[in-house]
C-alpha cells in the first residue's frame, strides 16, 4: 500500500534558539534516511550528485528519469510497523518529552550531514522562493528523484553535497541558513508521525513516535514538550492546511491493493506537486481555462499566489488521477492543447 513518508529525522539546522511520499509498505515510512541511520527499512547511499539520477528538465507535464538502479526491499507484513519505528517510544496526546536544540550542543548540526531528506511539495515551493529560484531550478539544482520498483509515486530528495561528510548545502557555521524555510522532516525532528495503510471510508489517525538516537545530544535538556506544543513552536500546525491536501493525495483509497499509477499519471503528479511553476504555465498557457469551469476569482489567485495554486494542483490530481468530482469540465470544452 502506499503512505505518505513522515518519519523524520534531524532540526539540528535550527537557529540560536533552540513530513508524502509513497511506498510499497503497510505504513508511511522515513522522510529521512542516513547511511549511517536506519530510516526507511534499508541501508543507502544519502543523496548526492554522483548517486542519484538528477531531476529531469522542467516539462509539462514532467517525464522523470527512470531507473532502479537503488534498490530496496519490503521488509514488513501488511500488519506490522515499518523497520524505524518498531522499537520507538509512541507519545499519546498530551505526553511530554524534554528537547533543546542550540549552538551549544556538541553535536549541533551533525544531524544535518550525510542524511537523505525527502522534501514535500510545500517544501520544494517554499525553498525555491526563499533562494529566489523558480521551482524548476530549484530541483534541478538542489534535487534528485530516485525510482525503484517499489516506488509508485515520484520522491524529491534534497541532494547533499559531494564533501566527505555528504553535509547539507544550506548548512552553515551558525546552522541553517534556510531557517524560515527548512524542510517539513528538519521542523519534526525529534518525532516521528505515521500513517497506517488507506482503509474505504476511514480518515486515517496518525501515530506519533519519538527517536531518541545517540548521535544527538539534545535528548533531555531545556524544557518538556508535548507533539501539539512542538508542532507549533517549529512552525508546522500553520503549514497543517497545506500537508493535509498533500497527504490526501498520497494515502488516497484508490492505491489499496497495491494499485499503480501509469507513467503519464506519475508525470502528472510529479509536476503538479513538485513543479508549481512549470504547473503555473500548464494552467495558464493551454487550454486548461477553456476546459474546466473556474470562478474568475479563483484564477486570478492562482496567477500569483504560490498556495493558493498548490492546494489547487492537490484538488486537480485527485480529479485526473482519481476521477474524484473535484473540478467540473465545461460541456463545450476543446480537446487539451497549448493556447493558439
Amino acid at each position: 500500500m502506499i503512505a505518505p513518508t513522515t518519519v523524520t529525522a534531524g532540526s539540528g539546522c535550527g537557529p540560536t534558539t533552540g513530513y508524502a511520499l509513497p511506498t510499497v509498505t503497510a505504513w508511511s515510512t522515513a522522510r529521512r534516511t542516513s547511511p549511517s541511520r536506519w530510516r526507511c527499512g534499508r541501508r543507502a547511499p544519502c543523496a548526492t550528485a554522483s548517486s542519484l539520477p538528477p531531476v529531469p528538465a522542467t516539462g509539462i507535464p514532467a517525464a522523470p528519469e527512470r531507473d532502479v538502479s537503488m534498490s530496496s526491499k519490503i521488509a514488513n507484513p501488511v500488519s506490522e510497523l515499518p523497520y524505524p519505528l518498531r522499537d520507538k517510544r509512541t507519545l499519546e496526546a498530551g505526553q511530554q518529552f524534554r528537547f533543546a536544540c542550540h549552538p551549544g550542543l556538541d553535536c549541533f548540526t551533525d544531524c544535518c550531514a550525510n542524511v537523505n531528506i525527502l522534501l514535500t511539495p510545500l517544501d520544494v515551493l517554499q525553498l525555491s522562493r526563499r533562494l529566489g529560484l523558480e521551482t524548476g531550478d530549484f530541483l534541478r539544482r538542489h534535487t534528485l528523484t530516485p525510482f525503484t520498483k517499489e516506488l509508485q509515486l515520484p520522491v524529491v530528495v534534497l541532494k547533499m553535497n559531494d564533501d566527505e561528510k555528504k553535509t547539507c548545502p544550506f548548512v552553515g557555521d551558525q546552522g541553517c541558513t534556510v531557517y524560515q524555510a527548512r524542510p517539513w522532516s528538519c521542523r519534526m525532528y525529534p518525532l516521528a508521525m505515521a500513517l497506517p495503510p488507506a482503509r474505504a471510508g476511514q480518515e486515517p489517525e496518525p501515530m506519533y513516535f519519538l527517536f531518541e538516537d545517540d548521535f544527538c545530544h539534545g535528548h533531555g535538556q531545556g524544557q518538556d514538550w508535548t507533539v501539539e506544543s512542538w508542532q507549533a513552536n517549529q512552525g508546522l500546525a500553520e503549514r497543517d492546511h497545506l500537508e493535509e491536501g498533500f497527504r490526501r493525495v498520497v494515502t488516497h483509497p484508490w492505491f489499496i491493493g497495491g494499485r499503480q499509477l501509469d507513467i503519464r499519471r506519475m508525470d502528472m503528479f510529479y509536476t503538479a506537486c513538485y513543479d508549481l511553476d512549470a504547473f503555473r504555465r500548464f494552467v495558464f498557457d493551454t487550454t486548461f481555462l477553456k476546459r474546466f469551469e473556474m470562478e474568475d476569482e479563483l484564477i486570478e489567485k492562482l496567477r500569483s499566489d504560490d498556495e493558493e495554486l498548490l492546494q489547487f494542483a492537490f484538488r486537480w490530481l485527485r480529479f485526473a488521477l482519481f476521477a474524484e468530482p473535484t473540478m467540473q469540465v465545461r460541456p463545450d470544452a476543446p480537446a487539451s492543447g497549448r493556447n493558439p
